[in-house]
């Protein structure tokens, strides 16, 4: 169902990356994938360029709050172009499976490559899956992640209830998501900077044409903060909930355990 707030679009009429961020169920979610197929190819390019490299480090972190276990599974939401998904076959043992599942077919086909390029095709498995209908057993993973995912979902009650039931218990979420910057200065630069320069950069630079550069700025600032996101976590039945803030809240890890 479409909500309310969805402004109308005619026929031939695109709608507005911004407007996109506000929706909710299948209409953020067909939109959201157009764009993200269209910056396939240079999607880890462009993160580099946009994020002077800060999320190498922030995905390295997030994996090493992933305990270790020997013959572990893993499962990696929204895993885009396996990058996380990379760090976490390490941690999950010699023997061990990780499952990098994500909605976009581009965008796995990219991580793919990644994952041949390493030799770990016998290690790491991608799926095309859907956040919010993981076709899954209950209490099937150690441990589950996702990096720069949630604020792209449709539901993201039904996909935080989703990655708690195929969680085993005791098991671990590990959620890395741009959130709210704790610093007032840090807070206006970063309007500054998402707003005004990071478009014109994806515009000029990236010589990107989808919107996409537009919508994820909105999409930041309609996602949970730091606090509300671990009452959504405690609200699904998730226990020791707590997340730590890098580059002064920029972005949030959560942690969680079922």
């Amino acid at each position: 169902m479409v909500p309310a707030r969805q402004e109308s679009v005619r026929a031939d009429q695109s709608p507005s990356p911004r407007a996109v961020s506000t929706w909710s169920g299948d209409a953020r979610e067909q939109a959201v994938q157009r764009m993200f197929t269209a910056i396939a190819g240079v999607y880890d390019l462009n993160n580099t360029l946009l994020s002077f490299g800060l999320h190498y480090r922030w995905k390295k972190v997030t994996a090493s709050l992933v305990p270790i276990v020997e013959q572990g599974t893993a499962l990696d939401v929204g895993t885009g172009t396996v990058d996380l998904a990379l760090l976490l076959a390490p941690r999950m043992g010699v023997k061990g499976r990780v499952v990098a599942s994500d909605l976009n077919h581009a965008m796995l086909a990219e991580g793919l490559r990644k994952v041949a390029g390493k030799g770990l095709a016998g290690t790491i498995t991608c799926l095309q899956a859907n956040a919010e209908q993981l076709a899954f057993a209950d209490n099937t993973f150690d441990a589950v992640t996702t990096g720069f995912c949630m604020r792209n979902v449709g539901n993201l009650s039904q996909a935080v209830a989703e990655i708690r039931r195929v969680i085993k218990p005791g098991g671990r979420f590990v959620c890395l998501e741009f959130s709210r910057p704790i610093f007032g200065w840090l807070r206006r630069l970063y309007d500054w900077y998402s707003f005004k320069l990071l478009p014109w950069i994806g515009t000029k630079v990236a010589h990107d044409t989808t919107g996409v550069y537009e919508y994820l700025p909105a999409s930041i600032r309609t996602f949970p903060d730091q606090e509300r996101l671990c009452q959504i976590l405690r609200g699904a039945g998730f226990r020791d909930v707590s997340y730590r803030n890098l580059t002064g809240g920029i972005v949030a890890i959560h942690v969680a355990t079922k």
